[in-house]
């Protein structure tokens, strides 16, 4: 073989190797891919071409591939107006997977398009149910209720680009910054205005307890005195009437005995000083005394 044919078999096998580079083409695992002939589909009857070598026609025919796993759309924090007219700051994020290749293309061409207009309807559904619940039932255990009904709405919708929603989540509902420190503002007064409401309350009870202790002292102070008054007043009317049956029983014992304690009350103070007559009848009973000396 001479150089000529030589050289004619190796532009040969390069146009060959070209063309066959442009008839073939591979849909690793994970993709599937459309083949487009001036912008329309090739093969109407089959035109989604799942993983595996295929071939198409070179240089009128393009591949588009998309990917067949699990896609996903995280847009930044929205605010939403409640239907309590509270605002909050709501970061959701969306899985979704292209369902119908080719209406996917006709509808958005591009994930970028379909995460853009996808971002547009999970706002829009977002919107529509959160304005028409109050702000405690996002905090509670109706927030999963409330992600549901935006899931089924977003992939109602997302069925006309050819793709379906396999989750759609409320990662964060957040009160804005400046709604923050004005609720934490009005939660400070709140519970100043309580605790004053309660000392007050405090102050008034312990007053009504210090007024009816000191109304059971009073009624039991003079309750006490009534009692000791008729005690007393019984003690002199027994004591009385005993001196008066003493009395009775021997006069000059009982005036004996009266003198003494006289003597005992006039005399016991040593530095006391009386001046009486000698025939006074206060010494009477030291007239008969007995001489100790």
């Amino acid at each position: 073989m001479n150089r000529t044919a030589l050289g004619a078999f190796g532009i040969a096998a390069v146009v060959l190797l070209f063309i066959a580079s442009s008839s073939l083409f591979i849909v690793h695992q994970g993709e599937q891919a459309l083949v487009l002939r001036f912008g329309a589909v090739a093969d109407p009857e089959n035109p989604v071409k799942g993983p595996g070598l295929h071939i198409k026609k070179p240089f009128i025919e393009d591949v588009v591939r998309y990917d067949a796993r699990l896609l996903d759309v995280d847009p930044p924090a929205e605010q939403v107006i409640l239907a309590d007219q509270k605002r909050i700051e709501v970061d959701t994020y969306t899985r979704f997977r292209i369902q119908d290749p080719l209406l996917f293309y006709q509808a958005v061409r591009t994930e970028e398009g379909a995460r853009a207009r996808l971002r547009e309807i999970v706002n829009n559904s977002l919107r529509r149910v959160l304005g028409n619940v109050m702000l405690p039932s996002v905090l509670s255990s109706e927030r999963e209720q409330i992600m549901h009904e935006i899931q089924q709405q977003v992939s109602e919708t997302a069925k006309s680009l050819g793709v379906s929603v396999a989750d759609v989540r409320i990662r964060r509902a957040d009160l804005p910054a400046e709604t923050s420190q004005a609720i934490f503002r009005r939660m400070e007064s709140e519970r100043q205005r309580e605790a004053a409401e309660a000392r007050a309350q405090g102050y008034e009870r312990a007053q009504q307890i210090r007024a009816s202790a000191d109304r059971e002292r009073t009624i039991i102070l003079a309750e006490a005195q009534k009692q000791a008054q008729i005690l007393r007043g019984q003690g002199d009317g027994d004591a009385n009437r005993i001196y008066a049956e003493a009395f009775s029983a021997d006069p000059n014992f009982f005036a004996f005995y009266r003198s003494l304690s006289a003597y005992r009350q006039a005399l016991g103070d040593t530095n006391t000083t009386y001046v009486l007559a000698p025939d006074s009848d206060f010494f009477k009973f030291f007239h008969n005394a007995p001489d100790r000396r």
